[in-house]
């Protein structure tokens, strides 16, 4: 059996009598599954740094998967792995969004204004409510409508990994792998440069995130010579904040219900990068900034 952090699918390592090994995945919704298995083989196909699927059940409900080994970025983290990550994954995002099939995505299709939502509810209720802190909500519900303004007015045609961070990334022969990305659809670029430069845990130094999103958009602009670079730095700050809102949401959920230690221990840090990006956006959601500060009395 692998540990899992946050998932409900099943992971164990077999080996036959040779000593050779793979990843065997027992998932719990049909439909996820096939987006999984679906995007593995488009990406493979494509050249992109992403583990084969080798075998799929007849009920859809296990696959396995080339075994890539135990290194995950998130404990090997330096700026040559980091860079080579952040490069891939704009190939990932451009190269992989061509001849896809959006209709396989799991559970929507693209990052509309409805999932979005959803994912401001997440904060809402999982975390927000689970603290105990005053709140308006007409008032939360206003910056939220900022928010998601903002996030819909960038372009949207590329691939967008949702879930890119440093421990769904594997480090194989000095090189990186992308796991976990079932959950991926048609979305803006930045949202993934946000969850793996702002990842709560991974505490990557404010220096060298510049020099990834450096790096970064030099690849980008490689795939997309047309990319207005400064209207793209713009946008950033509004994605880190919905990322941070998004992965506190989750953090409520598995921590505060679930009582999964791992995500209660990351609260602290994810409230730092809600503040520090707030504090760069307040005049923008001004409320989302009132209840930050109140917020990190809980530190």
């Amino acid at each position: 059996m692998i540990q899992q952090q946050g998932s409900n699918r099943v992971y164990s390592r077999v080996t036959d009598a040779e000593g050779k090994t793979v990843i065997r995945v027992d998932g719990t919704n049909r439909d996820e599954n096939r987006a999984f298995i679906y995007m593995s083989r488009h990406f493979a196909a494509l050249g992109l740094p992403v583990p084969r699927v080798l075998w799929v059940s007849e009920d859809e409900m296990s696959y396995t998967q080339e075994d890539l080994g135990d290194t995950l970025l998130f404990n090997t983290i330096t700026p040559t792995l980091l860079e080579r990550a952040i490069r891939a994954l704009a190939h990932i995002q451009v190269e992989g969004a061509k001849d896809f099939d959006w209709s396989v995505c799991f559970p929507v299709p693209a990052m509309d204004e409805r999932a979005i939502r959803w994912d401001l509810n997440y904060f809402k209720y999982c975390f927000l409510k689970g603290t105990k802190i005053e709140f308006s909500e007409p008032k939360l519900e206003d910056d939220f409508d900022s928010l998601t303004a903002a996030i819909l007015a960038q372009p949207a045609d590329t691939f967008l990994y949702r879930d890119c961070q440093s421990r769904n990334i594997m480090i194989k022969d000095g090189q990186p792998y992308f796991i976990d990305f079932q959950g991926g659809r048609r979305g803006p670029t930045q949202y993934d440069v946000a969850s793996l430069l702002w990842q709560a845990k991974a505490n990557i130094a404010p220096t060298l995130r510049e020099q990834m999103i450096n790096a970064y958009l030099d690849e980008l602009k490689r795939l997309q010579p047309s990319l207005a670079e400064e209207s793209w730095r713009a946008a950033l700050p509004h994605f880190v904040l919905f990322r941070t809102l998004q992965v506190l949401g989750a953090y409520g959920y598995r921590g505060y219900f679930e009582r999964k230690q791992h995500f209660l221990d990351s609260i602290p840090n994810a409230l730092r990068n809600l503040s520090e990006v707030l504090a760069e956006l307040k005049n923008d959601y001004p409320y989302l900034y009132a209840v930050s500060n109140d917020l990190l009395l809980l530190l």
